[in-house]
């Protein structure tokens, strides 16, 4: 096997990495995060559907949603574009280009960006052509990318100043997640080799977030995916196959310079954000089964350190397969003005806003539920400290009971509105929530009030992926054309 190590490049002025001047400010997305808040509001979005998993041959496929309200097809699939493949579990995206391309008017954000998490393969989507159809480009395969890199379980991809674009991977082809590590791609989906040099590689792999200013990438740990595609077991945790770490390295060089142990309060650490004024050496991290929100940040040293901010307490339950339930925080978003902090709850059924103002201190101001394993009508209750038992109402919208717990956010660029999906990964929808494999996905759209605080569920919106032409399948990622605060990075 052999393995490239390429070095994507940034210019610099001392230790402060600026943007390319060469090109007018014509290129893809916005100068600033706050220029993006004044973007257009968003009228479809692309969601990543799933049936691998599900007992259904048929091949997953990108939908597009309608989410304008003037519209006559609002709140509905508008276009179903099927992969070339069964297999695949389509799972997060990206974009070929995104705001951190602002510089280059070479550069159009056209191709959405398709990891296949258990196929290996990357998809390439045409969005450009006809953004509320999006059309099939180029797959870069698995043989390929594991014969020249041995990279396999391609999860999270961004695209770079430089160009190209680079793809976080959970492991090597047997699942092994001492072969992880980040592939990089060219303009064209080619493989160019892995970014990271040789013997830097992470511990575990998932997530991962670049901030050019402080000349720092930090990735994540979720897990081996031989223990993680099996579906979850507590013991695997025990015998070290998920992890607590996050991976400090060197930008754009891909040295690893400093792993932090999160210990007992940072287990499957997942989704990581830096805040999102690229002159901040602060961000955060959702460390799933501790149910605990860490914050890093720079020290006066130039080391990078971290504290627990936000605590989920588990919840004592009765009627299920632990005496205590952790909330399982499996995805988190910072709104492009850095104000506000959303989180999901995945078990538990809640969404969390938190001010964020002041890093250090965050502030609960916004909570909703919108499903959960102890919902009202379920066999699951929860105890309170005196032993009473309770279960959360959850409200029917059109008609719809909501089933599983919210687990993929997206926020509008303006802040206002918040998009949920309800699947995680086919083995674990089957494992904690099978009348979700059963029954198919929905997603919701939440009122967000932006001065002081304040969740609530629109009535009016609710998409049924249950009620699909070729049967119920998963939703999960969710992407608009013109980028997001989870899409973008700002250099």
């Amino acid at each position: 096997m052999g393995t490239e190590v390429v070095t994507p490049q940034h210019a610099s002025i001392g230790d402060t990495p600026v943007p390319d001047q060469s090109c007018c400010k014509k290129g893809p997305g916005y100068a600033t995060p706050l220029d993006a808040m004044a973007g257009p509001r968003e009228s479809i979005i692309y969601v990543t559907c799933v049936y691998t998993g599900t007992g259904k041959e048929k091949p997953d496929f990108l939908g597009t949603v309608d989410v304008d309200p003037t519209s006559e097809t609002y709140s509905q699939v508008i276009h179903r574009l099927p992969m070339p493949n069964l297999g695949d579990e389509l799972h997060h995206s990206g974009w070929n280009a995104c705001s951190s391309c602002y510089n280059d008017s070479n550069t159009s954000r056209r191709f959405l960006v398709l990891p296949a998490l258990v196929s290996g393969r990357i998809y390439a989507i045409d969005t450009q052509k006809n953004p509320r159809a999006p059309t099939f480009h180029k797959a870069v395969e698995p043989n390929e990318i594991s014969s020249k890199t041995g990279l396999a379980y391609p999860h999270t991809a961004h695209c770079l100043a430089s160009g190209d674009i680079m793809v976080s991977c959970l492991g090597d082809k047997d699942g092994k997640a001492e072969g992880n590590g980040f592939l990089l791609l060219d303009s064209d989906f080619n493989v160019k080799g892995r970014w990271e040099k040789p013997g830097h590689s992470p511990l575990f792999g998932y997530d991962y977030w670049y901030q050019p200013r402080h000349n720092t990438m930090i990735s994540t740990s979720w897990g081996a995916p031989a223990a993680f595609t099996k579906g979850f077991n507590l013991q695997d945790v025990s015998d070290g196959l998920y992890g607590r770490h996050l991976h400090v390295y060197n930008w754009p060089d891909g040295e690893l310079k400093q792993t932090i142990d999160l210990g007992p309060d940072g287990l499957l650490p997942l989704e990581i954000r830096f805040l999102h004024d690229p002159s901040k050496d602060t961000g955060f991290v959702g460390c799933a089964l501790s149910s605990n929100m860490v914050r890093f940040f720079k020290t006066s040293d130039g080391s990078w350190s971290h504290e627990v901010v936000i605590k989920v307490k588990p919840v004592k339950v009765q009627n299920w397969i632990l005496p205590e339930m952790p909330g399982l925080i499996t995805d988190f978003l910072i709104s492009l003005d850095d104000r506000f902090l959303y989180f999901v709850n995945w078990l538990h059924g809640d969404i969390r806003q938190y001010n964020i103002v002041d890093p250090k201190n965050p502030v609960l101001v916004g909570q909703v539920w919108v499903g959960g394993l102890f919902q009202k009508g379920s066999a699951v209750v929860a105890e309170n400290e005196d032993g009473t038992t309770y279960q959360v109402e959850i409200p029917e919208i059109k008609g719809h009971r909501l089933i599983g717990g919210p687990q993929m956010i997206q926020l509008s660029l303006d802040g206002k509105r918040l998009y949920v999906t309800n699947s995680l990964f086919s083995k674990w929808d089957k494992q904690f929530y099978p009348e979700v494999v059963e029954k198919g996905s929905h997603m919701l759209q939440i009122d967000v009030e932006t001065e002081k605080g304040g969740l609530c569920i629109n009535p009016n919106f609710y998409v049924d992926f249950g009620d699909e032409p070729d049967g119920a399948c998963l939703a999960h990622e969710m992407r608009y054309p013109g980028g997001d605060c989870t899409s973008d990075i700002w250099i």
